[in-house]
C-alpha cells in the first residue's frame, strides 16, 4: 500500500467518534492545521505515544491545530480494538482529540496507512506536508532527539515546509480484515 504523497491532499472521511457523533474532514475546516493519526488500543507502540499525543494536542490547541485519531483494526482479531473498548480508552487516557472508528477500513486503506500510530500532517489547504512517525524513540520521551511532529507542527504553522517531510511511520501493522 502507498500512502499519500507529500503535497497529495487530505481525503475526505465521516466516521463515527467514541463521543457517538459523526466527524468529518470538513468539521475542521476552519483549523490552520489537521494531523491525522491512525493508531489502535492494543499496539505497544501507541501505547508508549499516547501521553504524548495527549500532550501535544493541549499544547498546539490554541494554535489551532487538531488531531484526530482513527481506528481501523480489525476487532474480530483483535477484540480489545473494538468500538465500546475505544470508549473506555479513550475515557481512561483522557483523550483530548476525537477517537475515530474507521469500521470499513476504507479510511487507512485511502490515506495508505499501514501503521499503528502513523501521522499525517495537513496545512490548512489540506495538503499533506508531514507524514510518518511522532518522534524518534517510542519508548523512551527523555531519550528522544527528533520531534518529528513537533517540528512539523511548527514548521507548518509557521507557513513553512518541514525539514523533514517523510519519516517511516514505526508501530504495529495495521490489522486488516480477511
Amino acid at each position: 500500500m502507498i500512502p499519500l504523497a507529500i503535497g497529495a491532499h487530505a481525503v475526505p472521511f465521516s466516521l463515527i467518534g467514541v463521543d457517538d457523533r459523526t466527524h468529518s474532514l470538513a468539521d475542521y475546516a476552519e483549523k490552520p492545521v489537521l494531523v491525522v493519526i491512525f493508531s489502535c488500543n492494543h499496539c505497544p507502540y501507541v501505547r508508549a505515544w499516547e501521553d504524548r499525543m495527549v500532550a501535544l494536542q493541549a499544547e498546539y490547541a490554541a494554535r489551532g491545530v487538531q488531531f484526530l485519531v482513527i481506528n481501523a483494526n480489525d476487532p474480530v482479531k483483535y477484540p480489545e480494538d473494538d468500538f465500546p473498548s475505544m470508549k473506555q480508552r479513550a475515557a481512561e487516557k483522557g483523550f483530548n482529540f476525537p477517537y475515530l472508528y474507521d469500521e470499513t477500513q476504507e479510511i487507512a486503506r485511502a490515506y495508505g496507512a499501514t501503521r499503528t500510530p502513523e501521522v499525517f500532517v495537513f496545512d490548512a489547504e489540506r495538503v499533506l506536508r508531514y507524514h510518518g512517525a511522532i518522534d524518534d524513540n517510542h519508548e523512551n520521551p527523555q531519550a528522544v532527539t527528533r520531534h518529528y511532529l513537533r517540528e512539523a507542527l511548527d514548521a507548518v504553522l509557521s507557513g513553512t515546509q518541514p525539514a523533514a517531510a517523510q519519516t517511516p511511520p514505526v508501530g504495529c501493522t495495521i490489522k486488516w480484515r480477511s
